[in-house]
């Protein structure tokens, strides 16, 4: 259920020997955050994928981080609910109180978690605690975090169609799940904006719009880009992780031979994922379809620290509280690109533009 967005903002990161694992504790901050003093002792738990992926692990990361405090993530040997609960326990027991859990597949880990350890509080993105049943429980000790894929996907699609003005786009998700359906779903209807009143001509054929079914096969997602390459698309709207990562890299490489090869980013700003000319900073990053993890796991930390922890409820990051957009910086988009997307942004926000959150049967699922 919608609950109203905290704005809030925190301190944290520095390094700390008694914990193995994966996670580099240092001292760092982020100036895109205000660091704030305090001895909170903040852990996360990362899901499938490494720290700097580009993508949902870095972006929760990156914001951790901002805040200065001493922080800690570990990596678990696998992605099962025993393997969370392993490094929760293990943060837990170092004297981390405040743990953030980046995806769906940490539901029923954070659902045990809340109720073993009820002086630590556990922040769930893209997921609601359950016992498996998917009956979300959201104890007080924990905060669940959503954001608005579909508005984001929106303003990606309208801004790549501007840009690109006429040709053939494609989507390339990882798993068939809610978050990457909506960005898909999103992007469709951002194209059908700008075609029906922007003056664009762009096309998304039924062939073009693939579900991997994975968030790391990085040579399949290569493979699905060449495929949609060689069959005309200019660009693709990637949602899918590591099989993105290999669509970057298709793309990289037709770039490098002079073929034009166009990928729309996600999650995270993957502009320098895309470089492919070190010497001129040329990126196949066309923009990027945004979700401001890196704000989500930071506000929810300086709530914590200013008592107004929202414990027990379920918050959506949209557009309305600036949760969801694209870059600031879209060195591949023109100025009158941007602007019109800008306009359409406000728009979503003062909901004269709604865009549907579920496939209507109108899209191409």
């Amino acid at each position: 259920m919608k609950k109203k967005y905290l704005a809030l903002a925190l301190c944290a990161v520095m390094a700390m020997s008694t914990l193995t694992g994966c996670g580099g504790a240092k001292k760092e901050t982020n100036s895109k955050f205000e660091p704030i003093k305090t001895d909170l002792k903040i852990g996360m738990v990362t899901d499938a994928g490494t720290i700097d992926d580009k993508s949902f692990n870095q972006g929760t990361w990156e914001g951790i981080q901002g805040t200065g405090a001493n922080s800690k993530y570990l990596k678990p040997a696998g992605t099962t609910e025993a393997d969370y609960l392993k490094e929760i326990t293990n943060l837990y027991d170092a004297g981390y109180r405040f743990i953030v859990t980046p995806g769906f597949k940490f539901e029923t880990a954070v659902f045990k978690a809340q109720d073993k350890y009820t002086d630590a509080k556990f922040v769930i993105i893209d997921g609601n605690p359950h016992n498996g049943d998917y009956n979300p429980v959201v104890k007080e000790n924990t905060v669940s975090i959503f954001f608005a894929e579909h508005e984001s996907g929106f303003l990606a699609g309208v801004a790549a169609a501007l840009q690109l003005k006429e040709g053939d786009f494609g989507f390339i998700g990882g798993m068939e799940i809610p978050a990457v359906q909506k960005f898909n779903w999103g992007f469709q209807q951002g194209v059908k904006y700008a075609n029906d009143n922007l003056g664009t001509k762009i096309t998304m054929k039924e062939e073009n719009i693939v579900y991997q079914g994975s968030f790391d096969n990085v040579a399949a997602g290569q493979q699905l880009a060449a495929q949609m390459y060689d069959k005309g698309v200019k660009a693709i709207f990637t949602a899918a992780g590591g099989v993105g990562v290999g669509a970057i890299t298709e793309a990289k490489e037709r770039a490098k031979n002079g073929k034009e090869a166009w990928v729309i980013g996600v999650d995270v700003d993957q502009y320098a994922e895309g470089i492919y000319d070190d010497a001129k900073s040329k990126s196949i990053i066309l923009t990027s379809a945004m979700k401001y993890i890196d704000k989500a796991a930071y506000d929810m930390i300086k709530a914590e620290t200013e008592g107004k922890f929202p414990g027990g409820q379920t918050l959506i990051f949209d557009a309305k509280n600036n949760g969801v957009g694209i870059p600031e910086t879209n060195p591949n988009l023109s100025d009158d690109a941007v602007a019109k997307t800008k306009e359409v942004f406000e728009k979503i926000k003062s909901g004269d533009v709604v865009v549907a959150s579920a496939n209507d049967g109108s899209l191409i699922k």
